[in-house]
């Protein structure tokens, strides 16, 4: 299973499917991040935390512990 933590800086990749529960997995679908979603990205600060991302065409950072719940293709 690879995540969105996993993916390197400049890839492209698609979400296939969303992990976690309540209210955490509802913000995450909140920010734009649902099933078939493509997700570009753009820069990981340098101790990793956070992530940032191109989705829908807009900019949005989201945490490691987040990031982790995303898995990706």
């Amino acid at each position: 299973m690879k995540t969105l933590r996993d993916t390197p800086i400049g890839a492209t990749v698609k979400v296939v499917k969303l992990h976690g529960e309540g209210a955490v997995r509802r913000r995450i679908m909140d920010m734009g991040l649902t099933k078939g979603t493509e997700v570009y990205v753009r820069k990981v600060a340098p101790l990793g935390d956070p992530v940032e991302l191109t989705v829908r065409g807009y900019e949005l950072s989201i945490r490691k512990a987040d990031a982790e719940l995303i898995e990706v293709e």
